[in-house]
């Protein structure tokens, strides 16, 4: 993981503004996508373990399905993000832990013991070591237990350029303010096109969008722009990974272009 705060996107800047705009509608968005992808109705008696919180919502989200929760998050102000949401909706809660910390911590990792469901969306593969990553993710994981986790496509030249585009945009305010300029009113033109061709109302886009996972797109788009470091891998790639440490994949929801491909693996118990 980059030590140098100045090659890292801050992810929690992005998290406080989406955090002023969260309802109940996203949260509930949140909870029915854990449930299609884990394909269950409940946590009720589970373990829950986050990596990489960010705002807290999916922490909330298992937190609402019945499951016991630890969160993290390497960003102070994501950890922040993920003790304000738990103060909103469950003050005192004493199964609901939120720590600042780095998946990359043998020490911390290794001390958090076993959970029935490990869950890290869009985030390993901003830490600068994303395969190491993975090593102490999968073992975090109970017998049997589940590991959901995105990781973004390799698209090849493509998945480099945005590379350099996302460096870049890490190196200071102008940058980022010009990199913005440029790329965010080409999304909102492409999606808005989209919308026209396929014969719907441009302007709810942004509302539909929050059936995603319950997500902003507007977030999403800041989140894709500076989202550094930035590695890319291939989903068979990921599968092999997986199948050597004992793993089987139960659901997978894979992506055309640049965005992430999702997994859900378990662990076969020997």
């Amino acid at each position: 993981m980059t030590n140098d705060p100045k090659e890292r996107f801050k992810f929690g800047d992005n998290w406080v503004n989406f955090l002023s705009h969260i309802s109940d509608e996203n949260i509930l968005e949140a909870q029915n996508s854990l449930c299609e992808m884990l394909e269950i109705q409940s946590l009720n008696g589970k373990s829950f373990l986050d990596i990489g919180s960010g705002s807290g919502m999916f922490s909330l989200a298992a937190y609402n399905l019945g499951a016991k929760v630890h969160s993290f998050d390497f960003d102070l102000q994501s950890v922040a993000c993920t003790q304000e949401l738990k103060h909103r909706y469950c003050k005192n809660e004493t199964t609901w832990k939120v720590e600042q910390a780095s998946v990359l911590n043998e020490d911390y990792m290794s001390g958090l013991g076993k959970f029935d469901y490990v869950y890290s969306w869009g985030v390993l593969h901003h830490t600068g070591h994303m395969w190491e990553a993975f090593e102490k993710t999968v073992h975090a994981v109970n017998e049997n237990g589940f590991c959901f986790i995105s990781i973004y496509n390799d698209q090849g030249v493509r998945s480099r350029r945005w590379r350099k585009i996302k460096k870049f945009y890490c190196s200071g305010f102008l940058a980022k303010t010009l990199v913005q300029t440029i790329f965010i009113p080409y999304f909102l033109f492409r999606v808005e096109l989209n919308e026209l061709i396929k014969g719907r109302n441009p302007f709810t886009v942004f509302t539909r969008y929050k059936s995603n996972r319950g997500m902003s797109l507007f977030h999403d788009w800041i989140d894709w722009l500076g989202g550094y470091p930035f590695e890319v891998a291939k989903p068979e790639e990921i599968f092999e990974f997986f199948k050597k440490k004992g793993f089987i994949l139960t659901k997978l929801k894979t992506t055309l272009g640049l965005g992430c491909n999702e997994f859900v693996f378990r662990k076969v118990s020997h």
